[in-house]
């Protein structure tokens, strides 16, 4: 018995579907998580910025950031200054300062607030960083605007923001081309000079004869009267002695 084209075709399809299972869709695969921000990790992978890597490390300052991005909803602006930056300084500045003097230095390119790029035209003045209050002679740190350049200073430098090289609505970071030096540390102000002593008025000078060493004429002269007197008397007494002697 011959078999018609459309049931040979119906019966290659069961074939199919007994003689293996239909596979079954698998859903798409979530997108993993992301990760926790790294303020080092993003520098390395923007390259330029090993000394300020270097930095962040040795002071501690990089496990103080992690921290405050990943377990706080507060924000952070990092001005990242290039190692061609840290190349302009003094041979030996940064050996010169004490451990202390250096986590300043590192935590005063950290503002603890997120900074957009637009956020820099309408930024109030002093800005408080990381390292201390923006307190005259502290760490003050100041942001000009003129057009799309934004200018920092911080009393010894002078520099300008030259790219962004990371920003995520938490956390900014900006390159700049000079390490921002903080007045505190590089040029303090000597303290306030203590205010000068108050002199006593001089008392009024005591009447004529009250004082002991008033020397007035009046009292020269009596002081003759009285050496006078004296000699007198003696003089008396010896004329007296002697006229006793001759009578006798």
């Amino acid at each position: 018995m011959e078999h018609s084209p459309f049931f040979l075709l119906l019966s290659t399809v069961l074939l199919l579907l007994t003689a293996s299972p239909l596979a079954q869709s698998q859903p798409a695969a979530a997108p993993a998580p992301p990760g926790p921000t790294n303020v080092t990790k993003i520098l390395e992978k923007a390259g330029q910025f090993t000394v300020f890597i270097r930095l962040l490390k040795s002071t501690g300052v990089a496990n103080q950031l992690y921290g405050q991005l990943n377990n706080s909803d507060n924000g952070i602006t990092i001005f990242a200054p290039s190692d061609s930056s840290f190349s302009s300084l003094k041979a030996g500045t940064l050996n010169s300062l004490s451990d202390e003097q250096q986590v300043e230095l590192v935590q005063f390119h950290v503002i603890p607030s997120y900074v957009s790029s637009s956020n820099f035209q309408t930024i109030s003045n002093p800005l408080r960083t990381q390292a201390g209050d923006s307190a005259e002679g502290h760490f003050p740190l100041n942001i000009t605007t003129s057009g799309n350049t934004v200018n920092i200073t911080s009393g010894v430098t002078n520099t300008t923001v030259s790219g962004s090289v990371y920003s995520d609505g938490q956390l900014a970071v900006y390159q700049v081309d000079k390490v921002l030096l903080p007045q505190q540390v590089f040029d303090p102000r000597p303290p306030a000079p203590a205010p000068a002593p108050t002199v006593a008025k001089s008392k009024k000078k005591k009447e004529d004869g009250d004082s002991p060493d008033d020397d007035s004429p009046a009292d020269a002269s009596l002081a003759l009267r009285e050496v006078g007197s004296v000699r007198s008397a003696v003089l008396v007494c010896v004329i007296s002695i002697s006229l006793a002697w001759f009578y006798l």
